[in-house]
């Protein structure tokens, strides 16, 4: 038997992505956004509303990148998610974390997060913002040869149920592979 519950935005897991830029006087900005994705292979779409300091950022710098948030950081996520940088402009830097600029984009790359997707900006619609991906890189702890190893990564992803973080890590089968034994 089913029940009918109230949330409407039921995909689990959605991911935590955080979303870097520089403000107007270069300091660095980060937010939280849990609605995003990949649009195509080289392009990120996140569903963002004009009113974010990072979205005005996006804009006038037109690049930003994407990290991929970790357990060992879920404090530093959840802090970029619940306050905004239009109202504390230095939240950044109260986050204790670090940031070098992006060789390829006019964007920071926070350092502690493991993967991170530097993104030329392409438009802003009604979906939100449209970014393509120029280069990708990660820490080297998460690297299993010339692979990352996302057993390493230890991603989180938002749980809109209960407003809960939870790891990512164990793998349970093969994309591509596992259900030709069906066929």
């Amino acid at each position: 038997m089913r029940k009918n519950i109230k949330t409407t935005e039921g995909i689990f897991p959605m991911p935590v992505l955080m979303v870097a830029t520089y403000n107007e006087d270069g300091t660095v900005n980060v937010m939280n956004a849990a609605w995003g994705t990949m649009y195509e292979r080289d392009q990120v779409l996140l569903n963002l509303t004009e009113s974010h300091k990072t979205v005005k950022n996006i804009k006038e710098r037109k690049a930003f990148t994407v990290s991929i948030a970790d357990s060992n950081h879920v404090k530093e996520a959840d802090y970029f998610g619940v306050v905004s940088g239009n109202n504390t402009p230095n939240k950044f830097e109260k986050s204790g974390l670090t940031a070098t600029k992006s060789e390829y984009v006019d964007a920071p790359i926070i350092n502690e997060f493991p993967l991170c997707l530097e993104c030329e900006f392409i438009e802003y619609n009604d979906c939100g913002v449209l970014g393509k991906v120029v280069n990708t890189s990660a820490l080297e702890s998460v690297m299993n040869g010339e692979n990352v190893d996302i057993t390493k990564v230890s991603a989180i992803a938002f749980d809109p149920y209960t407003h809960g973080y939870y790891k990512v890590e164990e793998r349970v089968g093969n994309a591509f592979k596992d259900g030709l034994d069906l066929k």
